[in-house]
């Protein structure tokens, strides 16, 4: 399994436009520095509070960042699936870090070392420019959340979360509705009566509790009408 999981990594890499700008020798070296971990269902991956090691990224899999508060809730604030980095604003501000990251189902997610990061961060111009991307991405579902946590309903909050805002490469999201709900923050029960009114509308399918959108402009339609409901 590790060697499938490098496998992955080595792909991962290969597909970010960073990566391939470096060239040969520093694809190679930077490759051998890159630490991959594999998490299950329910395990606590990164604790908060710990040292940040590095950028991660999720190579397979599904991992969700919680925050706890003192008498012990916890908050889930947003998901992160295969194909995603997290964690760079813990990198650039050198803090503990503030979150847990918790598998929401079996996965793989790959470090790469701060001091990498911190080499390319300070002079690479594609790595730079690929970084201010995500963090333009990562603010702008921050601001979104904030927003849909305080004032919106529960159905804009759940067609929020399968939107493209944090489901950028795919449309077939394999998400459960306990998955779903868990990210959310609203009960399985929630979930399920507004997933029935998405799918009633042809904007969403459901099959075994996998959720598949099937009209993007209809669920953008319907995010416009919940948020002023």
């Amino acid at each position: 399994m590790l060697c499938d999981a490098q496998l992955l990594a080595r792909h991962f890499l290969a597909n970010q436009p960073w990566f391939t700008a470096l060239d040969a020798c520093q694809q190679a070296a930077l490759a051998q520095r890159v630490e991959v971990i594999q998490a299950s269902k329910g395990q606590t991956v990164l604790k908060a509070g710990e040292p940040v090691q590095g950028w991660y990224a999720v190579l397979g899999g599904l991992v969700k960042l919680q925050t706890e508060a003192a008498d012990g809730r916890r908050s889930a604030f947003i998901g992160v699936p295969d194909g995603e980095w997290f964690g760079e604003g813990s990198v650039l501000k050198s803090e503990l870090r503030r979150y847990a990251v918790v598998a929401l189902r079996d996965s793989w997610l790959m470090c790469l070392p701060r001091d990498v990061f911190t080499e390319l961060q300070q002079g690479n111009l594609r790595f730079n420019q690929y970084l201010v991307q995500h963090l333009n991405m990562r603010l702008g579902q921050a601001m979104t959340l904030i927003e849909a946590s305080r004032i919106r309903a529960p159905e804009h909050r759940v067609a929020l979360y399968l939107s493209r805002l944090f489901w950028r490469s795919t449309r077939r999201l394999y998400l459960t509705q306990e998955e779903l709900g868990t990210l959310v923050g609203l009960s399985r029960q929630t979930v399920n009566r507004v997933l029935r009114q998405l799918a009633e509308r042809g904007i969403v399918s459901s099959d075994l509790g996998r959720v598949a959108i099937l009209d993007d402009a209809a669920l953008g339609r319907y995010l416009e009408e919940t948020a002023s409901a």
